[in-house]
């Protein structure tokens, strides 16, 4: 991979991993509700399953999808209905956990990973990241691609955790948390439209 190549891979993967998307929205809401520690295993499972899903994608997944398309259009479906029920769980909390003796639970490190496999904005990024940048699937070059991801998207997605840490007073009161639960809920089903209905 030529030093122009993975320059253009590693600010597809910043601006890709910055950008609003569901994985941001859900950390940022998860660091209001949870703080910086409780929300660690949310954030390492993103990073991590994120990076091993475009390896995985790129090493035989995108075969299955050139083979039997149907089994995309079914994932789609899939990821939305999911992420209807997220942005509807989010929307109805009630209040902040820090708020409630440490109640209630923030996503673990194994469902945070697992969920990149129905992230309709994981897997634009994948699929692109992979067809663009690794176009001759080579391993050598599928594992580039998952690295350069691996090592600037926990930054980015960090920083989503930071700032929902930073808000978390903000909304002390009840009615303040509830417009912003239910505004992240809404930001989470527009940030996959492009994705569901691209």
């Amino acid at each position: 991979m030529t030093t122009d190549i993975l320059a253009g891979l590693s600010l597809f993967a910043l601006v890709s991993s910055i950008t609003p998307g569901p994985n941001n929205i859900m950390l940022m809401t998860s660091g209001v509700n949870y703080g910086i520690k409780r929300t660690l295993p949310h954030m390492l499972g993103v990073g991590i399953g994120f990076t091993l899903m475009i390896a995985a994608v790129g090493l035989g997944v995108m075969v299955v999808f050139d083979r039997f398309p149907v089994i995309y259009s079914v994932l789609r479906i899939v990821s939305l209905v999911y992420l209807l029920y997220l942005a509807y769980k989010i929307a109805t909390a009630s209040q902040a956990n820090w708020q409630a003796k440490n109640t209630g639970r923030p996503m673990t490190f194994i469902q945070a990973a697992l969920f990149q496999w129905v992230n309709p904005k994981a897997w634009t990024m994948a699929l692109t990241a992979i067809t663009v940048y690794a176009p001759g699937r080579e391993v050598s070059s599928i594992l580039i691609v998952a690295l350069v991801f691996g090592v600037i998207n926990l930054p980015c997605i960090s920083s989503w955790v930071m700032a929902g840490t930073k808000l978390r007073y903000f909304l002390s009161k009840p009615k303040t948390l509830r417009v912003f639960n239910v505004s992240m809920a809404i930001l989470l089903v527009i940030s996959v439209l492009p994705s569901l209905l691209g």
